[in-house]
């Protein structure tokens, strides 16, 4: 590898599973508005949005105004949930996650870096947990870009590195951060291990089924 690489990370579902944190702030929030708890299935569906569209798919029925107000009573949830149980501290990287980013980490031509649905505040509280700040060299999170699949987390990623699309390659686990990975003209690679079934990761140029697979996948597709 000669040319400069951009590889960027999903969290929740990709890097950390959030899962049992997730579905636990969210029955907490439906259950403290008054509103009737949604699948198991139908949370895990939304997870990678911004937390606006998490509610009004999970809620179709409120309004807009209903909609804003019940995203600040989950987000105030989720930060209480953090205080009272240690939020990102308890929850677990994924088998390999650390090993691979080390890895990736020791070679001079990639870079890294981080495209999440969590706020500014959780991503950097996941860093401080898992000592994982030092590996991106850029960090995307919803606090101020639009909902995945839109690219725009991907774009400013480039613009930070000063990387080209033609050499970044997108990591995720559902199928915003593979449609995200094709707006922004990166190739991308979905893991099996995530919050969605591979049926949906159809625009994953790889699916890989362990963490140990990836810098082989990240070679066929820079060979290509």
């Amino acid at each position: 590898m000669s040319e400069l690489k951009l590889v960027i990370f999903d969290m929740d579902g990709t890097l950390m599973d959030s899962q049992a944190f997730i579905l636990m702030a969210m029955e907490r929030a439906f259950e403290t508005a008054g509103h009737a708890l949604p699948s198991q299935d139908e949370v895990m569906a939304t997870i990678g949005l911004s937390l606006g569209q998490v509610v009004a798919r999970l809620l179709p029925g409120l309004d807009a105004d209903e909609t804003r107000q019940m995203a600040r009573h989950y987000e105030q949830t989720f930060l209480d949930l953090r205080a009272e149980l240690g939020g990102e501290a308890k929850t677990p990287l994924y088998p390999g996650a650390r090993a691979e980013l080390e890895r990736l980490h020791r070679v001079d031509e990639v870079l890294m870096g981080v495209a999440t649905g969590k706020s500014r505040q959780g991503l950097d509280h996941a860093y401080a947990a898992h000592d994982l700040g030092h590996f991106f060299l850029t960090s995307q999170t919803a606090d101020n870009h639009q909902s995945k699949p839109h690219p725009s987390m991907l774009l400013q990623a480039l613009s930070e590195t000063g990387a080209e699309a033609a050499g970044a390659v997108m990591i995720g686990d559902t199928e915003f951060d593979m449609e995200m990975g094709r707006a922004a003209g990166f190739a991308t690679i979905g893991v099996s291990w995530g919050y969605h079934p591979v049926s949906r990761l159809g625009a994953a140029d790889i699916i890989i089924d362990d963490f140990a697979e990836l810098f082989g996948a990240l070679r066929e597709i820079w060979r290509g």
